[in-house]
């Protein structure tokens, strides 16, 4: 069997951070968790990650900044990264503005996190 899988989510709320947390980690996922889309590019320079789950509305660097970013770096491994957005404001975005920024996927809070446990295994399996 293969190392664990690393997820990098980055969410302001302790909340949702905490419950998506816990419930990878019993998929045992290894959880790394930040507040903002600036301290995922920190910390995207020193380690890598099978997946990223970004809030859209997040303090210093939002999700749709941050993965336009990721998307640009310039180890071709790190930008290819699977990138899933977690929002509230799903209205305020297309589908189309999703993917155009560079996301794989989309969760809409409430989190079903059934979903999140579907999504982040059919994007850490390929």
């Amino acid at each position: 069997m293969s190392a664990s899988k690393r997820v990098l989510i980055a969410e302001d709320s302790s909340v949702i951070q905490n419950l998506a947390r816990k419930i990878l980690e019993f998929q045992n996922y290894d959880i790394t968790a930040v507040k903002n889309g600036e301290q995922v590019l920190q910390i995207l320079e020193k380690e890598d990650f099978s997946i990223l789950l970004l809030d859209i509305n997040m303090p210093v660097m939002d999700g749709m900044e941050c993965v336009r970013r990721v998307r640009a770096l310039p180890e071709k491994e790190k930008a290819a990264v699977p990138i899933v957005a977690i929002t509230g404001n799903a209205k305020n975005y297309t589908e189309e503005e999703f993917k155009t920024a560079g996301f794989n996927d989309v969760l809409v809070k409430p989190l079903n996190f059934d979903r999140l446990v579907e999504v982040v295994n059919q994007l850490t399996d390929k």
